[in-house]
């Protein structure tokens, strides 16, 4: 009889605890962060009207519109910067990326320099250059980060 009622007491104990942890497992988890959407695009509009600039093995890697990544509203999360957003987004669609630190040296395999000694990536949001570095420009709901390959540092784009 008493391994009989500790059978049942154990059955009882096991059955508890599965109803505990299903119980958890399925309430609502508040994110520890607060989240809101951006806009993000990736371009290479300058070099469309300047592929002899290139050498001739990168051409293919322009885009004939000059869309590498098309305007896309994303999720992101307070404190996320713009480098943050546009290395995590470049990765989830399968665009090569390479940076030093923050700063970005390549995106789609078009990489500073590639079309003469001033080119390379900018960072629009909202339509002014950042003053900082993307890894130091911390982003705000509702803000359109624009990049776009530059043959002309001096000039912007």
């Amino acid at each position: 009889m008493k391994k009989y009622t500790f059978g049942i007491c154990i059955a009882i104990i096991a059955v508890a605890a599965i109803a505990a942890a299903t119980f958890l497992l399925n309430q609502a988890v508040e994110p520890t962060a607060a989240s809101f959407t951006v806009t993000l695009s990736v371009r290479a509009d300058a070099l469309v009207d300047n592929i002899h600039l290139l050498d001739r093995e990168k051409h293919e890697l322009v885009p004939y519109d000059g869309v590498i990544f098309p305007e896309t509203i994303i999720r992101i999360y307070d404190g996320d910067s713009v480098f943050d957003v546009t290395q995590r987004e470049m990765r989830n669609a399968g665009i090569h990326m390479v940076s030093s630190a923050s700063f970005v040296e390549g995106i789609g395999n078009l990489f500073m320099f590639d079309a003469g000694p001033m080119s390379g990536w900018l960072y629009l949001v909202n339509g002014e250059s950042g003053d900082v570095g993307p890894g130091q420009y911390i982003l705000s709901p509702g803000d359109i980060i624009e990049w776009e390959f530059t043959i002309d540092f001096s000039e912007g784009w």
